[in-house]
């Protein structure tokens, strides 16, 4: 008897031809849990109706995933795109009354509380241990750049880290977006 593969396993997966697909009812059960769930968990503590999904357009992705791939290169040649990767941080933005701290930004205040996510390169390097892990780095820190080697943030919690990064955030949520748009 063949037994299905549990969709919940993290493995290393060949990248072939076919693109990654899941189960509709898979995606609507996982989506459903995190409303029941978190969500509302958010609203019934917090009294916040919190943006349930997230939108980034192609563009905006892909030059995202080019600027890591074009800094890696030029300053930590030895980076490989089997390497490279991106974790994707949950965030929330300030309350109304801290909202001088998004002077700057394009971002509204309808955005207040509501959760988002924070992209932030990472890099496969070995550990003391010999155990091969991902670690958040910035590809574009001049302080590495001549020796190539790697900024670990996540040892540090990035303490030691200043200055920009090259990370990601704000795309459209929703709320306050539409919803009409989604499909689960």
């Amino acid at each position: 008897m063949k037994t299905k593969p549990n969709p919940l396993e993290t493995e290393t997966v060949e990248l072939g031809t076919a693109p990654n697909t899941m189960n509709c009812d898979f995606i609507r059960t996982l989506i459903d849990n995190y409303r029941k769930n978190q969500l509302m968990s958010v609203k019934d503590t917090m009294g916040i109706d919190d943006a349930h999904a997230i939108h980034f357009d192609l563009a905006t992705l892909k030059k995202f995933i080019s600027d890591i791939e074009a800094d890696a290169q030029k300053t930590h040649p030895k980076a490989t795109p089997e390497d490279l990767g991106i974790r994707f941080y949950y965030a929330a933005y300030p309350k109304t009354a801290d909202w001088d701290i998004m002077a700057g930004t394009p971002i509204g205040q309808e955005y207040a509380e509501r959760h988002t996510l924070v992209m932030v390169p990472t890099v496969k390097r070995e550990d003391e241990n010999g155990e091969s892990l991902c670690y958040d780095f910035s590809p574009i820190n001049a302080s590495t750049a001549n020796t190539g080697e790697m900024i670990a943030m996540a040892s540090a919690r990035g303490t030691g880290s200043q200055g920009d990064l090259i990370s990601q955030n704000h795309g459209s949520l929703s709320p306050p977006s539409d919803p009409k748009l989604e499909l689960f």
